[in-house]
Formats: structure tokens, C-alpha cells, sequence
């Protein structure tokens, strides 16, 4: 596993700066040269497409966050043999689209180097980003975070100065290039914003991603937009249009006439920012690829090693070496037309994906971010890409077959016989008799366990109300869950066999996870409002009947902890989160030592409950807790959204209600938000 050290700021500094680079400093005058004063409007074009592609993107980065983006998403979506072609061919499009930054960052550094060639400089470059990328992500990302805010302020400055400036009659003739002149240069720019949605490969090292990484991308498309539509405007309108057609540094030609030399030297300064940000970004988004391919099996298995750092060194490597390869033999606009024709089959792709994801309906495919517009996003974000690469020409269409091609090469040549897993498209085969991946759904839970339950889930509350029960003598499985059903029924109303039938059915089927003294039988019913839990604890051996790893049945344990769950059934995948939390604290080395030394239910309840989330508070004289003794819980203020879950006093708990006095000796558990608790605890404890 990967660190999780890429916070919002991160995210958003790592998607705006692999966006505001050549797109915006180096290709509108090729755009120009191609569409006229229309480029301004072939910029808005190609945006548009990109939509679906993002909102998917931010779907399957928050249901399955992992190191590889596209690729892994191909993956696990449609099988190992489309995420051999989406892997090869993204890797090879994200270092196409580095190369085209480096080429840019040094027809910049040029204006101050004249005599040093661009190439040198480009490959110069390359090895000093591989160099910062062996640092690690958390310093990758420090430094792009002081890139790009330096970046925008001097893009600030450029705007604001140059709207004044546009002389409206640059745009004569807005469309005598044509419409297909127009369309066809859309798909030369639009590798302006691919890069928006490149953060997706290090989406494993982002903190909290079902929040940090749409925010990220929204927050980042949206500056994009914004600065393509009005900069691009502003070059239009200040440059001469025989100037603008010709100019590789056209940023820097109109600051100059703006503000100067000294504006002119300002902008070559934010360009090479920029195209340091994205160069910077870019090998490490694409060096991600290598080490997720290889922890498939489907390249060699080097590329899944990493530096005591946590760092995947040799997918840095190639990444460079490639991007050098790359700056040595071709030109930008071939750079630029090749890189954008891939990415648009692998959005089309991605936005497919979506569609196979949610129609295979399998439970722990649980996003944090949904798509709006299902279908009808992804279906036009499946041929609109298409669209665009047929209005691009015969050669990138060529290439993109190319790259498609060496992917089913190298797939059937290599990987073929080295992997056994398949997609969730076979989970949609299944709806239709066919067959079907179980250990997609297993990694799947997996994800959901390192992800934990999301702000709304019920997690506290469900394990504070929970009833629990302890056996001290020696029982089977069968008689306890026998007796939890009864508890169950006592307290909902639901029927006990139904219940005992549906628990012992899950753990003869294999679907209660067991695992280090522990099992998590559950089960979902109709017309329950809140999920509820029995929390038991045996001392003495217990042992459940369930499949092994080769499927035959067995006894499994000695279990020590049983946590038997019921949900609502119109919502799975809060369901399954209460479980992965559960099971993330089980899987705890210090768990069943804390669990079989807690000496009451409030103990044992506290293991469960999240640090943050929770403050065990004894009430005491000549503390800060004295405050309490004598008064009822209605008359005690606590922050917004705390409360008090629990009451234990002289060995027994007691349930708080509003008239609950409380006494001296009492120890509290109060559950709450981690801000909350934090101000409880700073001021009581």
C-alpha cells in the first residue's frame, strides 16, 4: 500500500497544474494557426467531451481508489485483457502529453537561453522531475501546491490587464476556417484538460478521497475553463493574427505588448511553472501505472517494488527514459494530436466502465461520488469521444489502433496465462445466465475496509445502542446465534427463525467473515429503519462452520467475538461499510487482548468506536468533570451533534435518557463528531 499523503490542496494543485500548461502557453498558436479566431471556441468545444470522462472519473476514483487510475478501473470493469490495452496505452499517452510540457517548458527557457536547443533542454528537464518524483508523493505534491498558486497569481495578473486590451477587430471572420476546421482542432486542444482527470493514478495516495478527489477535480476543471476561454481570448485579441499563427510562445508575445518587457519576462516565468507543474505531475500520475500492471501480474514484476519510501522507483525510471525517447524524435503538434486521441478512446472507456460497474450490480461497488445523468452521461461520453477522433485525421486514428494493437500483443504474449481474475462484466453475464468473479466482489469489500464508513453512516450510534451478551461457558454457534435472534426479536419485533435461518445460511455459504477470532454474521431485511447490532462475547472455544480457501467446510475459529448485524434492505452499501469498519478494528494485532481483557460492555463497546469519535469520561470530584455531578442530561450542554451513548455505574450500564442524574463515580461514553469530541476532551479530560 501506498501512503495516503496527497491532502485537497494536493489534489487540486496536481489536477490545475497537469491542466494550465501547453494547452494554454504553448498550443494556442498551432490552434490558431489551424481554426483562426475561432481557436477561442474550439477550446469551449473540447471541454465538452471531457465532462462525462470527469464525472466518471470521480465515480470509480471514489468507489475503488487505487494506484493505476484508468488502467485499474479498465480492469476490474471489462477484464485484464481491456486493462492491458488502457494501461499500456494511458502510461504511454500521460508520457506523450509530459514530453509535449517538457518541449514547451523549454521553447520558454529558450527566450533566455537562445543559443541552448530545446531538445537539450526538454531532456535535461525530464531527468531533474524523475529525480524530485523519487522523493516521494508528499514532497511531489508540496512542491506542485507553491507551482501552481504562483502560476495563477500571475495569470491573475495577465487577465486582468489584458480584457482591456482585446481589440474586437481580431475576431473578423470568426468562422471562415470552416466547422470541420473548428471540430478538428477541439481534438488538437483537447489535451489541454486531460490532465484534470490524471490524478485518478495516485488516487491511493490521496487522504479521504470520496471527498478530497471530485472536489479537487471540480475545483480544478473549473479554473481551466475559465482561464482557456478568457485567455485564449485575450492572445486573439491583442496579437496580430500573422504573429499568432506562428508563435510558439504566444503568452509571452502578448504580455509583452500588455505590459512590457518586464510582463513579457513575468509570463515566460509563469510558463515555465507551468510547464514544470505538469512535468512534475505527469511522471508521477504516469509511473503509477507501471507499479499497478505489475502488481496484476500483467508486466514484470520489478515495477511492483518500492523504495524503503514507499516509492515506486522503477516505473520513475521508464517513465523518464521514455519521455526522453519521445522529446528526441517527434514534434509537438504530432506530440499533441496523438496524446489526445488515445485519451479520448480511454474516456470513452472510462465512461463505459461506469455503465458496466453499476449494471453488474455488485453490492461493494459503493462510489462516494454517483454521476449525474446516468446513462445518458456515459452514453454520450462513449461516442462523443469517438466523434472527435474521426474529425482528427487519419494518423492519430492510425495510432490509437496502433497502441490498441500492442496492448492485445503484449496481453496474449505475456499476460494471458499470469492473471485469473476477471471484470464486473461478467457480474452483468451473470443477470443474463452467465458466469461471474467472486474475487472482484472480495477486493472490492476490501477497498471499502481501507475506506471506512463514510460522515453520515450510523457506525457510533449503532454500536452504542447495541444489546450485548457474553457466554462463559462453552456453546456452538448454533445455540448463540439461536439467542441472538430471540434478543432481536425481543427488541424489533422480527421473527427469531427467520433470523437464526438467515445468519447460519450466510455462514454456510461463506458470507460471514471470520478472521482473527472474530465473525461478522449479518443480514439484510425489508421494512427495518435502522441498522442494529448484538455484540456477543465468548470465553470459552467456539467454532463456526464455513468454507475454507478451497471451498470445502470446516470449522473456522476458535471466534472470541461475535457481531451480528442487521440493516435495512434498500441500503447495501451502508450496510457492508458497517462491516468493513468492523472489520478493519478486528484486523487490529491488539484486538482480541483488548476484547477478552474488557471488563464490562461499555469496554468492549469502546474497542469498536472510532478514537476520534468517542470520549470515555469519568466523572470525579476536584476535576473539571465535577461540573456534572448532580445535574441531568437535558440541562447539560454538548456540542452540536454529541451526546451521551452510555452510562456505566457500580458495575452496571445504564441507558441515558434526559431525566438521568448524573452522579459522582459515573463513567460517560460520549459519541459525537471528531471536532466535537476534541473540544470535550480538551476541556474535561
Amino acid at each position: 500500500m501506498l501512503k495516503k499523503e496527497l491532502t485537497l490542496l494536493n489534489v487540486y494543485a496536481i489536477a490545475t497544474g497537469t491542466t494550465l500548461s501547453a494547452g494554454f502557453f504553448l498550443l494556442p498558436g498551432i490552434a490558431f494557426n489551424e481554426a483562426g479566431p475561432a481557436v477561442v471556441l474550439s477550446y469551449m468545444i473540447a471541454a465538452i467531451p471531457l465532462i462525462p470522462a470527469m464525472f466518471s472519473m470521480v465515480e470509480l476514483s471514489t468507489a475503488m481508489p487505487r494506484a493505476g487510475g484508468a488502467y485499474y478501473f479498465l480492469d476490474r470493469s471489462m477484464g485484464p485483457f481491456v486493462g492491458t490495452i488502457g494501461g499500456l496505452g494511458t502510461w504511454l499517452a500521460l508520457v506523450f502529453k509530459t514530453a509535449f510540457a517538457l518541449i514547451g517548458m523549454g521553447a520558454y527557457l529558450s527566450i533566455f537561453w537562445p543559443e541552448v536547443p530545446i531538445v537539450m533542454l526538454a531532456v535535461i528537464l525530464a531527468v531533474l522531475f524523475g529525480i524530485v518524483n523519487l522523493f516521494g508523493a508528499k514532497k511531489t505534491g508540496t512542491f506542485q501546491v507553491f507551482m501552481v498558486f504562483a502560476l495563477l497569481l500571475i495569470l491573475l495578473a495577465f487577465i486582468g490587464k489584458g480584457i482591456p486590451e482585446i481589440n474586437s477587430v481580431h475576431f473578423e471572420g470568426f468562422f471562415d476556417k470552416g466547422t470541420v476546421s473548428i471540430i478538428s482542432t477541439a481534438g488538437l486542444v483537447y489535451i489541454s484538460y486531460v490532465g484534470v482527470t490524471n490524478i485518478a493514478s495516485v488516487a491511493e495516495e490521496v487522504q479521504n478521497p470520496e471527498r478530497n478527489l471530485p472536489l479537487g477535480v471540480f475545483l480544478a476543471i473549473g479554473t481551466a475553463i475559465i482561464v482557456y476561454a478568457v485567455g485564449t481570448t485575450i492572445m486573439v485579441g491583442v496579437l496580430p493574427a500573422n504573429e499568432l499563427a506562428q508563435d510558439l510562445t504566444p503568452v509571452a508575445s502578448t504580455a509583452e505588448i500588455i505590459f512590457g518587457e518586464w510582463g513579457k519576462i513575468a509570463v515566460t516565468v509563469a510558463a515555465v511553472i507551468a510547464f514544470a507543474s505538469v512535468a512534475n505531475a505527469g511522471i508521477l500520475s504516469a509511473s503509477r501505472y507501471p507499479l499497478a500492471m505489475s502488481r496484476d501480474h500483467l508486466i514484470p514484476s520489478k515495477f511492483a517494488k518500492l523504495t524503503a519510501r514507499n516509492i515506486p522507483h522503477y516505473g520513475i525510471a521508464v517513465t523518464v527514459v521514455l519521455i526522453i525517447l519521445l522529446v528526441l524524435t517527434l514534434d509537438i503538434a504530432r506530440i499533441a494530436k496523438l496524446a489526445s486521441a488515445f485519451q479520448l478512446l480511454m474516456f470513452a472507456l472510462i465512461c463505459l466502465a461506469v455503465v458496466v460497474m453499476r449494471e453488474s450490480q455488485i453490492e461493494a461497488y459503493d462510489p462516494g461520488y454517483r454521476s449525474p445523468f446516468y446513462p445518458w452521461m456515459q452514453i454520450f461520453g462513449v461516442f462523443s469521444p469517438l466523434w472527435l477522433i474521426a474529425e482528427m485525421g487519419a494518423l492519430p486514428i492510425l495510432f490509437s489502433l496502433g497502441l490498441v494493437t500492442l496492448g492485445t500483443v503484449w496481453y496474449f504474449a505475456y499476460a494471458q496465462n499470469r492473471v485469473v481474475r476477471s471484470g464486473a462484466i461478467y457480474h452483468l453475464f451473470a443477470r443474463l445466465g452467465e458466469q461471474r468473479f467472486e474475487g472482484l466482489d472480495r477486493e472490492l469489500r476490501g477497498i471499502m475496509k481501507e475506506k471506512g464508513v463514510r460522515e453520515e453512516d450510523p457506525f457510533d450510534e449503532v454500536v452504542a445502542r447495541a444489546q450485548v451478551m457474553e457466554f462463559t461457558k462453552e456453546h456452538q454457534f448454533g445455540e448463540i446465534t439461536r439467542q441472538v435472534a430471540i434478543e432481536f426479536e425481543r427488541n424489533l419485533g422480527v421473527d427469531a427463525k427467520e433470523l437464526e435461518q438467515g445468519f447460519l445460511e450466510g455462514s454456510r455459504i461463506g458470507a460471514t467473515p471470520i478472521s482473527r477470532g472474530a465473525a461478522l454474521p449479518h443480514i439484510r431485511l425489508p421494512d427495518l429503519k435502522l441498522a442494529e447490532m448484538v455484540i456477543v462475547r465468548v470465553n470459552e472455544l467456539c467454532f463456526v462452520e464455513a468454507p475454507d480457501f478451497s471451498g470445502k467446510i470446516s470449522l473456522q475459529g476458535p471466534i472470541h467475538a461475535f457481531f451480528y448485524l442487521i440493516s435495512p434492505n434498500e441500503n447495501p452499501g451502508q450496510h457492508l461499510r458497517i462491516l468493513a469498519q468492523i472489520a478493519g478494528r478486528i484486523d487490529d494485532e491488539n484486538f482480541l487482548k483488548d476484547w477478552l481483557d474488557a471488563s464490562d460492555e461499555q469496554e468492549l463497546k469502546e474497542i469498536l468506536l472510532r478514537d476520534e469519535r468517542f470520549l470515555s469520561l469519568r466523572i470525579r470530584n476536584n476535576t473539571p468533570s465535577s461540573v456534572f455531578i448532580g445535574r441531568s442530561l437535558k440541562d447539560i450542554r454538548m456540542p452540536e451533534d454529541c451526546l451521551v451513548a452510555v452510562i456505566r455505574r457500580r458495575g452496571e450500564t445504564i441507558v441515558p435518557r434526559g431525566l438521568t442524574v448524573l452522579l459522582e463515580g459515573d463513567r460517560l461514553t460520549i459519541i459525537g463528531d471528531a471536532q466535537g469530541i476534541e473540544q470535550l476532551n480538551n476541556k474535561y479530560n
